[in-house]
């Protein structure tokens, strides 16, 4: 197979939660391979300084654009703005989530639990329908879910909430993969292992050895940097994936389901 079957050079990629963590890094992977990039997360003033940083080190177009996904009523206006910039978009990456703190199931709030289902899940439906109308009149494009390898074990002292989310989003994605795939859409998630990124390193605040454990969980017995996802995601949305689509992918040295 031929390099350029990889090539994601000037398609217009949304990365959601690209300001920190595997956001950050999936978002300057799109822009050293050559895309052109849409920075989103809660912060305005962090989207402008990582977008004008990628725009600087690899010359690429960039668009700074805060939204909070979890905020339903505010996807369609970002949506819009994302259009009127590129006119198009050719993948998107729901990478944007939250955990905030260990809860267990008997003390369950429904504000916690609809605080966290707000942004890992109906956050990607609400960005996904809005954009997958309008990939399909361009002839296609490219959906990639972020979940977790916690949505296989529900797993983890006080990640119920959090679990059940990204298992909720791997079912998302397969049936947004079977609505969407006669119209050249292909929807894709990815399960990341353990990775150093500032939720891990918030889980590890209420249990020591949390980091530890799960590094001793994979194969490789180690814990991930932020661009070793990078990989995967580039590949979901390039051609070389023009046969992929309602499927998980597992990045995790070997850690098992």
């Amino acid at each position: 197979m031929s390099a350029h079957r990889f090539d994601v050079r000037g398609r217009v990629a949304i990365v959601t939660g690209a300001t920190k963590g595997l956001g950050y890094g999936i978002v300057r992977g799109f822009a050293e391979a050559g895309a052109q990039v849409v920075v989103s997360s809660r912060s305005q003033e962090r989207c402008d300084d990582v977008a004008a940083a990628l725009a600087e080190e690899y010359g690429v177009e960039t668009l700074a654009l805060a939204c909070h996904m979890g905020e339903w009523d505010a996807i369609p206006g970002f949506v819009d703005a994302v259009y009127e910039r590129f006119g198009r978009v050719d993948a998107v990456v729901n990478n944007a989530g939250i955990n905030p703190r260990p809860t267990f199931v008997v003390d369950m709030t429904t504000e916690y639990w609809d605080k966290l289902f707000a942004v890992n899940l109906k956050g990607p439906l609400r960005l996904a329908m809005l954009v997958a109308p309008r990939m399909a009149e361009q002839g296609g494009g490219a959906i990639v879910n972020i979940a977790t390898m916690g949505a296989y074990s529900g797993v983890g002292l006080g990640n119920s909430a959090y679990s059940a989310s990204k298992a909720a989003l791997l079912n998302l994605t397969r049936a947004m993969a079977s609505e969407w795939a006669s119209k050249g859409i292909r929807v894709n998630a990815i399960s990341p292992g353990p990775f150093v990124t500032e939720m891990m390193k918030g889980t590890a605040k209420f249990d020591e050895q949390f980091m530890e454990r799960s590094a001793r969980a994979t194969l490789m017995r180690r814990l991930a940097e932020p661009d070793e996802i990078v990989g995967a995601v580039l590949y979901l949305c390039s051609d070389a994936a023009s046969y992929v689509t309602g499927e998980d992918h597992i990045v995790a040295g070997g850690m098992q389901r």
